[in-house]
């Protein structure tokens, strides 16, 4: 059974690089505006994955403008964690700071887990077959827990 979408979401992960932002434009993509989404990583050190870019412009995501950041730039920026609703964590390094950082929260801190494709595939085509299967994965698993989207892909 699919639960109500929350007021405001956190996706995160390693880098703020692959996995949370794509989860991030796939869900507002798929649910609107009505749920505040944003993302973070344990660490900000890469830019955006152009492999990322690409398999969301595949199904209208766009994420060339996303800005990686990490937990640590989120609490200098003035985001308080405690103000989300749902953190999801997509990888066990991401989780483990999660919860380290929401300990005095009341706030849901949930771990998908979302396969890494970064360095997997030989050539191109491998490597976007890889990032589509990631980018399937967190398709499933937002529909698992809300539904049916809003906006159909």
């Amino acid at each position: 059974m699919a639960e109500d979408l929350p007021q405001s979401v956190l996706f995160c992960c390693d880098h703020n690089a692959v996995r949370s932002p794509m989860a991030e434009g796939i869900m507002k993509r798929l649910y609107g505006t009505g749920t505040y989404v944003q993302s973070a990583g344990v660490k900000s050190d890469l830019d955006i994955d152009g492999f990322s870019i690409a398999v969301c412009e595949e199904i209208g995501v766009e994420l060339s403008r996303h800005r990686v950041r990490s937990f640590d730039e989120m609490e200098q920026w003035g985001d308080d964690l405690g103000s989300f609703d749902v953190v999801v964590a997509l990888s066990p390094a991401s989780q483990r700071r999660a919860l380290e950082l929401t300990r005095w929260y009341h706030l849901d801190v949930i771990y998908w887990p979302i396969m890494d494709p970064t360095g997997l595939g030989e050539g191109r085509e491998a490597k976007l077959a890889a990032y589509r299967q990631t980018r399937d994965q967190i398709i499933k698993h937002l529909t698992d827990r809300w539904g049916e989207p809003q906006e159909p892909l």
